[in-house]
């Protein structure tokens, strides 16, 4: 389980990815997103992660009432964009206890453990097994 720890004002998480980790710190603000010391647009230039990134704040209506500062390492885009948003929804959570069950019915609670398989020895790939010739 992830360590999740919040005041009134302030909360904070650790949302996970494939090999990508995103620590979110949470505040109340104006509705800030910096990730890595740059806003989120800047950050993800893709509407699609950013709709993605955005998504616990946009279910639970808190896009204009929240600082959101968080600090992502490790993964590509997709992965690290999903690794702030599920930590933006765990520290979401540990700041007020009532939004869990929009987040949980969305599916925003639970960490995709879905990961590349490791490759095996004698194979090309995880699974993929030599080419069979003839001669």
């Amino acid at each position: 389980m992830a360590k999740a720890t919040s005041t009134d004002s302030m909360a904070r998480a650790v949302g996970r990815r494939k090999t990508a980790a995103a620590r979110v710190r949470l505040s109340t603000g104006k509705g800030a997103i910096t990730v890595n010391g740059r806003d989120y647009k800047q950050y993800f230039p893709t509407q699609i992660l950013q709709e993605r990134v955005a998504l616990p704040l946009t279910i639970t209506s808190k896009e204009t009432d929240l600082d959101i500062s968080v600090k992502v390492e490790g993964g590509g885009p997709r992965g690290q964009a999903d690794a702030v948003c599920h930590g933006i929804a765990r520290a979401l959570v540990a700041w007020n206890e009532d939004l869990k069950p929009a987040l949980k019915a969305e599916g925003l609670m639970t960490r995709d453990s879905r990961a590349k398989e490791r490759k095996k020895p004698g194979l090309h790939k995880a699974r993929r097994a030599h080419q069979w010739r003839k001669r």
